[in-house]
């Protein structure tokens, strides 16, 4: 009788634990939306001068921001939009193979204690102050591959990304998207690291006694398998480097132009690293100018995430 009680109890109290975990995670899902909302309603009511406020003003304050380039918000937002797109993009490519091969060298390649260590130092990376990635770029990187630069401006000129002369020092589209690719190259990894890891032993032992050799069982088992996480990696680090601020004001060379001169410095500016660059001197209305270049990526972000969850899905299905 003592032991049914005692069972009966422990029911109960299992029952009212599954309520307060069930309430606990509601909660964290509906703070996630509620923050959310709440940094874009704060960008919104910022930049509401900008919108709703006197014309002539803002096309003032644009303007001054320029050099004159720009007199109102699209012509101004626009070539940044296209930096910041630009660099982040050449930055995945640079990354994403890289990746790829890092994360299949220690999943199924490397000794187990070479492995740990490699995965050590990728986690060690992704830890790194973007800061320090900045003076590292500034300091070291960009002398450095200076001569790189030129020689693939002389003899690959004649392809329009790559048109020269190359800039002297490497203050360039080309030296900041290295650097960036960089900083996202360990989220690529860890998370196809931990997927490739995941891969069912039966579907690699099938493809083995089939016959296929190593990079073949890869082929058929590994990457099929991983393939929506390897896309859900890759736009995790797209979002890391479109928000990217530190590195780039620290290495790029700004301009305000729709270029796809990546060897030419003075051509592209990101929307992150021009917010940081001018809001220590822009007054009221300039405050509200670049929060709406900010409400504008934050905007660009939700779409690059909506665009990553329909890849996956489609990947998945």
């Amino acid at each position: 009788m003592s032991s049914q009680r005692t069972t009966a109890e422990q029911a109960a109290g299992g029952k009212t634990a599954d309520k307060v975990f069930k309430g606990v995670a509601y909660a964290c899902g509906i703070l996630i939306l509620a923050v959310l909302a709440a940094v874009f309603l704060f960008l919104f009511f910022r930049a509401w001068p900008l919108i709703g406020g006197d014309q002539q003003a803002n096309s003032e304050t644009i303007a001054s921001f320029t050099g004159g380039k720009a007199s109102n918000f699209w012509q101004y937002v626009g070539p940044l939009l296209f930096g910041t797109v630009l660099v982040s993009l050449l930055a995945l490519v640079i990354a994403f193979f890289i990746s790829i091969g890092i994360a299949l060298f220690i999943s199924h390649y490397a000794p187990k204690k070479l492995a740990a260590a490699l995965s050590y130092v990728v986690d060690l990376l992704a830890a790194i102050p973007s800061v320090i990635y900045g003076l590292w770029g500034g300091l070291i990187l960009v002398p450095a591959i200076y001569p790189f630069w030129n020689w693939v401006g002389t003899y690959l000129g004649w392809i329009p990304l790559f048109e020269g002369p190359a800039a002297n020092p490497s203050r360039t589209v080309a030296t900041v998207a290295v650097v960036l690719a960089v900083m996202i190259l360990p989220i690529i990894t860890s998370l196809s690291r931990d997927i490739f890891l995941q891969t069912p032993r039966l579907h690699e032992e099938a493809a083995l006694a089939l016959g296929a050799t190593k990079w073949e069982m890869i082929k058929l088992a590994v990457l099929p398998f991983g393939k929506s996480g390897i896309v859900s990696a890759s736009m995790l680090a797209l979002g890391r480097a479109l928000g990217e601020t530190m590195a780039v004001l620290m290495i790029l060379s700004p301009g305000l132009n729709y270029s796809i001169k990546l060897l030419q410095a003075s051509q592209n500016q990101t929307i992150a690293a021009n917010i940081a660059a001018q809001y220590p001197e822009a007054n009221d209305l300039g405050v509200s100018t670049l929060i709406g270049t900010g409400l504008i990526l934050f905007l660009i972000t939700f779409v690059v995430n909506f665009i990553a969850r329909k890849i996956t899905e489609k990947a998945s299905a």
